[in-house]
């Protein structure tokens, strides 16, 4: 009964802890040794090895995808859209071109139906002729 006093709760719990852990480290030393802890161990490896290399060419996926342009891509880009400028300015001044040309036709085409038969002059506004002018009114 003297030793049972003499220990303390916490001694107790010290031998119980390090009993434990050495029963732990027999039956870990005797897992280890078979030869199927090897097999399993390398294909836990080989697992491992297999999901972080999913996981990198994921990674690679994500980035890839996200299409962050870099300098290179920016200058190309810039590039394309000043040709596209260009062009755009070039179809402008083509059909400002084509609005002049429409423009003449229009004004030819008023001056030749003011010029031309009775009908068409009493028609439209009349100008009191003007001195040595010899239109349609003068005959």
């Amino acid at each position: 009964m003297a030793e049972r006093s003499s220990k303390t709760p916490q001694d107790t719990a010290r031998e119980l802890y390090e009993e434990a852990e050495s029963q732990t480290a027999k039956a870990l030393e005797q897992l280890v040794s078979k030869q199927s802890f090897g097999v399993v161990f390398a294909r836990g490896a080989e697992n491992v090895a297999a999901l972080a290399r999913v996981g990198t060419d994921l990674a690679d996926l994500v980035l890839r995808n996200l299409r962050v342009a870099g300098r290179a891509d920016i200058t190309r880009l810039a590039r394309q859209l000043h040709r596209t400028e260009d062009k755009l300015e070039r179809v402008l001044q083509e059909v400002e071109e084509l609005r002049d040309e429409l423009a003449a036709r229009e004004l030819k085409a008023g001056e030749a139906n003011t010029n031309g038969s009775s009908k068409d002059a009493a028609a439209g506004p009349r100008e009191a002729p003007r001195a040595g002018d010899t239109g349609a009114a003068g005959r």
